[in-house]
């Protein structure tokens, strides 16, 4: 079955885009995940 979504997060600091992207990715069990934009380890902030 596909799903597209779109996903709000507000990352926290201490982990990068990638990581948290990565984490989402494990709990959905999907096969692709991706980011818009990219903000530093030492940023909290929302990625889409």
């Amino acid at each position: 079955m596909s799903m597209d979504l779109i996903i709000n997060l507000n990352k926290p600091k201490g982990i990068t885009s990638q990581e948290a992207t990565t984490r989402l990715k494990k709990i959905f069990r999907a096969k692709k995940a991706g980011h818009t934009g990219t903000l530093d380890p030492s940023a909290a902030g929302v990625l889409l």
